[in-house]
Order: structure tokens, then sequence, then C-alpha cells
């Protein structure tokens, strides 16, 4: 098993592999303007640094958000691209799912990511594997109280959420954290099939999550001028 995992959902460009057993490199540049340029070659440098080549990935994981809709599609896209090259599978992984099992916390939790226009897309956890639910998306004053937050939308409204409720983990994803997750399902009993259904708890198709619209609308047509 080689799964090459990358993450393009946050500021964070982030791109590991992994042999089944452990995290063979990792790499992850924070540039929230710049996805497209530093995902090809963030995933050049993790296989240069493992002693990999590109022939040999078995599998592909990319993060598929919620996450803003153009650095999304960067990850995902290349993803679908490379699978179709290499004539391997790719799968989605929630970027939230990869935020918690990076914690390795054992108790409920929630994670928040920034979703911008002072909104947080978040997920409720019993513990680092387990999603009890979300994806969503809310202002970060709606979130559920009293279970303690992770990641880089509960650091940025801290003062709204309560600090002392903010854990010290990582705030944005990492590649490793999304391939160690991802490798541990890949054996998992009729994989094809439960993921093509929808019904797999980790493992999806290489799809964005999009919670709402994006930000650019087609212009509507003009209005017609009465003499």
């Amino acid at each position: 098993m080689l799964v090459l995992a990358f993450d393009t959902a946050t500021p964070a460009v982030t791109a590991a592999l992994h042999d089944g057993r452990r995290v063979l490199a990792e790499s992850t540049t924070v540039d929230a303007r710049r996805h497209g340029e530093l995902l090809a070659p963030t995933i050049e440098r993790v296989l240069a640094e493992s002693g990999a080549a590109l022939r040999d990935v078995t599998a592909i994981a990319a993060g598929s958000g919620p996450g803003p809709y153009t650095g999304l599609r960067v990850g995902l896209m290349t993803a679908q691209a490379l699978a179709t090259t290499l004539g391997v599978p790719a799968y989605g992984v929630c970027t939230l799912d990869a935020l918690a099992y990076g914690t390795g916390l054992s108790e409920p939790f929630l994670v928040a990511t920034d979703a911008r226009r002072k909104e947080v897309f978040w997920g409720h956890y019993a513990d680092a594997r387990t999603r009890l639910s979300g994806p969503a998306v809310d202002k970060p004053q709606d979130l559920p109280a009293d279970l303690p937050l992770a990641g880089a939308g509960a650091r940025m409204y801290a003062e709204i959420v309560g600090a002392s409720r903010v854990l010290d983990v990582p705030e944005l994803p990492s590649a490793g954290a999304l391939a160690a997750l991802a490798a541990s399902r890949l054996d998992d009993p009729d994989l094809r099939e439960v993921v093509e259904s929808g019904a797999h708890p980790v493992l999806g198709l290489p799809r964005p999550i999009y919670l709402r619209r994006p930000d650019a609308q087609v212009p509507a047509p003009p209005k017609k001028v009465s003499r």
C-alpha cells in the first residue's frame, strides 16, 4: 500500500505519503492564494523525500472540504486526474475528519474551520475517529456549547466561543493525518460498493462538500429599457 494524500480546503496546502504503517514524508505550506501553484511541487517533494515514484502510488486520498470553492477544487481535480492517469482509486475524506483525527482525542469535541462571512464549518465528534454530526456551517455563536473546540475557526473566534474551550492542537489539516485515516480504512470489506453508495463513514468519492453557493454568481440578464 502506498497512499498519496493531500488537502487544499483551507489555507494549508498539505501532502503526504503513507505506506499503510506510517507516514513516509509530509510537506505543508500555508498560503491561501496559491493552492494551484503549490500543490504539484508539494506532491513532488513528498515523493522525492520518501524515495518513491508517482507510479508506485496505489491509492489517492484528497480532502473534500468543506472549504472555499476555488482552493477545494484544486485538490479534488488533481486527485481525479492522477487517479485516471495511474489507474488507481481516488477517495475523498472530509477535511474536518482529518483535522479531528490529527488531534488524537478520545473524548467528545468540536472541529471548526474558517468559512468566511463570519461563519465556521464545523463537525461534532465523539473522539478523533468518530463524527457524530456535520459538516455544517453556522455563526460561531451558534455552535453547541460546553464542548472543547479544535481548528482555526475555533482560534479565530475564541472571544465568541470562549478561549478556555479552544484546544491546543493543530489548527489546520495535516495530510499525514488524512493519509493515516484513509489507510486505516482501505481494507474495509466491500469498500468500492460502500463508497459508491455514499454509506462509508470515512471515505467517499472525490467530490467537493459544498454547504453553500460560491461567492461568484452568474450575472443576471440586463434589464430591458422601456421607452
